[in-house]
C-alpha cells in the first residue's frame, strides 16, 4: 500500500515554464523569435498571414450528388446470416432483432436488404428488400420473397 511520502509517480516529464529568466535557456522571449504577430498575440492555426485562406481558394460543390455523404445506406445481411433463422420463419426486421443478426434502432433507420453471399440451407419467408442473386436462391430452396 502507498502512503503520501511514498506515492507512484505519473507525470513522467514536467510542462516546460517558459520565460523563467536567462538560467532556463527560455527566458525573455521564451521561444518564440522576436516580434511580430506570432510572437505577441493568439493567431489561429489556420491564418495564413493575411492572404486568401485555403478554404476560400476551394471550389464550391455544386450540383448532383453533393449530399452522398449523408444518404443513408441499408444495413446488409447475406444469404448465410440467415441459415440461424428457424425453419418456415418470415425473415422482417422485428425476426432479425429478435435473433440479434441487426440492431433495432439501426435496422429502423436504415433499413436491411438481403445480399446472396454463401448458400442457404432453410426454407423461409422473405419480406425485406433482396437482390436478384439472394431472391433466386432463396426461391431455389422453396421459400417466398414478397418485396414490399
Amino acid at each position: 500500500m502507498s502512503e503520501l511520502n511514498n506515492l507512484v509517480k505519473l507525470v513522467k516529464n514536467k510542462k516546460k515554464r517558459l520565460g523563467q529568466g536567462h538560467g532556463s535557456g527560455r527566458g525573455k522571449t521564451a521561444g518564440r523569435g522576436t516580434k511580430g504577430q506570432k510572437a505577441r498575440g493568439k493567431i489561429p492555426s489556420y491564418f495564413e498571414g493575411g492572404a486568401l485562406p485555403l478554404i476560400k481558394r476551394l471550389p464550391f460543390r455544386r450540383g448532383k450528388g453533393k449530399n452522398k455523404l449523408f444518404k443513408k445506406k441499408p444495413i446488409i445481411v447475406n444469404v448465410k446470416t440467415l441459415n440461424l433463422l428457424p425453419k418456415g420463419a418470415t425473415v422482417d426486421i422485428k425476426t432479425l432483432v429478435l435473433h440479434n443478426i441487426v440492431d433495432e434502432k439501426d435496422a429502423v433507420e436504415n433499413g436491411v436488404k438481403i445480399l446472396g453471399d454463401g448458400t442457404l440451407t432453410v426454407l423461409l419467408t422473405v419480406a425485406l428488400p433482396t437482390s436478384k442473386g439472394a431472391r433466386g436462391k432463396i426461391e431455389k430452396m422453396g421459400g417466398k420473397v414478397t418485396s414490399l
